[in-house]
């Protein structure tokens, strides 16, 4: 009879065997992971979308309060012009020389208030450049000037912030 000697098995082979089968998980072990993450990277992308949310809510809020509060402000730095007008209509028997000098008064009080607010004035001397983006040409006339320049400025256009809120009305030097 051939007998086969009866050898132990090998104990590491054993062993990493069984370390294998510890180390490599199952599917359902890495379908559970995966969905794990899955449901933490969508709980993240829920909490990023709600705080984008609340985010836009807020500026819009900023905004609508800084143009409310703008408008007062504005509104508020009218006021003593407008005192100064009922002021100057309530002087019953006021002569020529009350009431010129009240208007500048006035004018004065309604130029830094425009200040205050940054409405500047568009009011480019002659030989000025024509500017498109600042200015309005009403009429183009034969002038001494270089073509295209300012040669008069028939109403003062005005710049708030940088920005034009009306351009200046102006006649332009006329091509030689």
């Amino acid at each position: 009879m051939n007998e086969t000697p009866n050898i132990p098995p090998n104990p590491d082979a054993a062993a990493a065997a069984h370390e294998g089968a510890v180390l490599t998980p199952t599917l359902e072990e890495q379908l559970a992971a995966l969905q794990t993450r899955l449901t933490e990277a969508n709980d993240n992308f829920l909490r990023a979308k709600a705080e984008a949310e609340n985010t836009r809510r807020r500026a819009e809020e900023d905004v609508s309060k800084a143009r409310k509060f703008a408008v007062e402000a504005f509104a508020e730095s009218m006021l003593p012009v407008k005192d100064s007008l009922e002021a100057a209509i309530a002087i019953p028997n006021a002569d020529r020389e009350q009431l010129v000098e009240g208007t500048h008064a006035t004018l004065r009080q309604l130029s830094a208030a425009l200040e205050r607010n940054k409405v500047v004035a568009i009011n480019p001397p002659p030989g000025t450049k024509f500017d498109p983006h600042q200015h309005q040409a009403i009429s183009v006339v034969p002038a001494e000037q270089d073509a295209n320049s300012v040669v008069m400025v028939l109403q003062r256009g005005y710049l708030i912030a940088d920005r034009v809120l009306r351009p200046a009305l102006v006649t332009v030097a006329a091509p030689k």
